[in-house]
């Protein structure tokens, strides 16, 4: 009953996953996401969509649609590893949609979570490869970080609220080098930068992008900084 999720808006669903064998390698009785926010495996990314409230669904996934070509090393002891190119078996139960709670006042605490789990997405994405994907969630957490908040963080709230931001755009930065695009990966360090202009990662990565370019004279004073601040960085 009711229609089928929009874009934009978040759905809670009860999530089994199992390989051919049987094995569970997904349980999750009430997972929350954002379609088409890259936070969840394509199965259900593409499957929870045409689904309606209260409907159980089975998805079959090959295994571009699962965990990829890598698979996946669980944490929990008692479900197996998802092995490379392993097909997976979803079942599915659309619980509720709502409107995205990202676009409404949130508590800082909230905000830091919601950021946090978009950045540790796109570190799984980036492991995989998938960098265009990292790129995404890593905008999406700065995205997180940034929305309306329903009281103004106190001071440790402020201060990791500027950590998570350095570690996205430091993030952002790498998957932007890796997809070749130069400009936006400077563009990321600069943030960085003004936000913590002491920031060894930023002033490297910035550095040598400078010098790619033939700007040598900045290149080398982000050099000098960088190495001032870590002289153990082999790079």
């Amino acid at each position: 009953g009711g229609p089928r999720p929009g874009p934009g808006q978040e759905v809670s669903v009860k999530v089994l996953g199992a390989l051919e064998d049987g094995g569970l390698v997904d349980r999750d009785p009430r997972l929350s996401f954002v379609p088409g926010h890259g936070d969840v495996v394509q199965a259900l990314e593409l499957g929870v969509p045409t689904m309606r409230p209260g409907e159980v669904s089975f998805f079959l996934a090959a295994f571009p649609y699962g965990y990829g070509l890598p698979g996946s090393r669980l944490c929990s002891r008692r479900e197996p590893d998802v092995p490379p190119e392993a097909p997976l078996l979803f079942e599915v139960t659309l619980l509720e949609v709502r409107d995205d709670p990202e676009a409404q006042p949130l508590p800082p605490t909230a905000r830091l979570c919601l950021g946090s789990q978009r950045r540790e997405r796109g570190n799984f994405h980036f492991i995989r490869g998938d960098f265009e994907a990292a790129l995404g969630s890593y905008r999406l957490a700065l995205r997180a970080l940034d929305g309306p908040v329903t009281v103004p963080p106190g001071l440790e709230e402020e201060e990791e609220l500027r950590e998570q931001r350095v570690k996205c755009l430091n993030n952002c930065a790498a998957a932007e080098l890796k997809l070749e695009r130069t400009d936006e990966a400077l563009a990321s360090c600069e943030a960085v930068l003004g936000i913590n202009p002491d920031n060894g990662r930023a002033l490297l990565r910035r550095g040598q992008l400078l010098a790619q370019q033939g700007r040598d004279e900045e290149a080398a004073v982000d050099l000098r900084r960088a190495l001032e601040l870590d002289p153990a960085n082999k790079v």
